[in-house]
């Protein structure tokens, strides 16, 4: 195939070609999208194949040149890219398609391709290994966790308090005022499940114990319409359980994982905290040399092999749509770097 091809833009991987089709090859394409028609064309008057191409064109135009336009484009671009010697980073993009009556068809032709890699540097970086300390607290907290894990609820007959889990029969007025059968709900007070003004009248009351009363929305709550709004709420308060955190005793130590003391376990933890500490401590230093050799031998990263990564960030984290265009402001430089 006897191309014109001009270069008119290259930027990093990034490639712009400008692809011209000669006139007679054109008409050999169309031509043969007319004979490929006429072979199979059922026309009033004529047996299969042998309408009459000028009575082929008119009838099928519009599918003649759409044909005639994708089989040279296809051609053409998988010639250009062979004729170019580079390997690709995506699938290229045609854009501005031109094809007139006797004229060449031309189109631009984007094309990214994969970087050139060059590493003309590969020692002598320092970095600097953080390692973080196991302390006292942190070995505490992790224990503490154990106990939360294995926490039990026990029923209380009195005011329900922060941390205690509650069930609730909820509703809030409507517009005109009246307020609804109530909805069920279970919740932490404390844990800023519900509006601050609600929690305080879930914790005037004792289990079985209904209240009615006005209440006013956060300035700040997330449905703006109602935000400050005061109105009238109907709770009942079904039943409320107090959280109690087993003993840390030898017999806890046992149920965790057959230690013998609580010092023992203690120790465990302390040595697991330690082991964490050191792969954070690696895998930071790992990171850090590829920074730095990515520093010292910086190439171009193809924008399609970023925007996959930034697409996979998007759907792992479930970004709402609103929300999307400042995440990928916020990762894309993270996504370059991950590529």
């Amino acid at each position: 195939m006897n191309l014109q091809v001009t270069e008119k833009k290259t930027d990093g991987v990034e490639r712009l070609l400008q692809v011209e089709v000669p006139a007679d090859m054109v008409r050999q394409a169309e031509e043969k999208a007319v004979r490929r028609y006429a072979s199979s064309a059922r026309l009033p008057g004529f047996r299969p194949g042998k309408a009459p191409p000028a009575m082929i064109r008119q009838r099928f135009a519009a599918a003649i040149r759409q044909e005639t336009v994708e089989s040279l484009i296809q051609e053409a671009y998988k010639q250009v890219v062979g004729d170019q010697e580079v390997k690709l980073a995506a699938q290229p993009h045609v854009h501005d398609v031109k094809f007139a009556e006797g004229e060449p068809l031309t189109f631009e032709l984007h094309l990214e391709v994969q970087p050139d890699v060059q590493l003309p540097r590969t020692q002598g970086f320092r970095v600097t290994r953080t390692l973080r300390p196991v302390t006292d607290d942190a070995v505490q907290e992790q224990i503490d966790s154990m106990r939360e894990q294995r926490a039990t609820w026990s029923p209380i007959e009195g005011k329900p308090a922060e941390q205690d889990m509650v069930t609730v029969m909820l509703a809030s007025a409507d517009d005109a005022g009246v307020i609804p059968e109530g909805k069920e709900y279970r919740l932490i007070l404390g844990g800023g499940q519900a509006i601050p003004g609600i929690e305080e009248l879930i914790m005037t009351l004792a289990p079985g114990e209904t209240a009615e009363r006005p209440v006013k929305w956060p300035d700040d709550f997330p449905d703006e319409a109602q935000r400050s709004k005061t109105k009238p709420v109907r709770v009942t308060l079904a039943d409320a359980k107090r959280k109690a955190l087993p003993v840390l005793d030898e017999a806890f130590a046992r149920e965790i994982g057959e230690f013998d003391t609580v010092d023992a376990l203690r120790t465990a933890v302390r040595d697991d905290l330690a082991a964490e500490a050191t792969r954070e401590a690696e895998a930071d230093v790992r990171q850090k040399l590829v920074d730095e050799i990515i520093g010292a031998n910086p190439f171009d990263v193809p924008p399609s092999w970023v925007n996959q990564m930034v697409n996979a960030y998007l759907e792992a984290y479930q970004v709402p749509e609103a929300e999307r265009e400042t995440f990928v402001a916020r990762f894309r430089a993270m996504a370059e770097r991950q590529v």
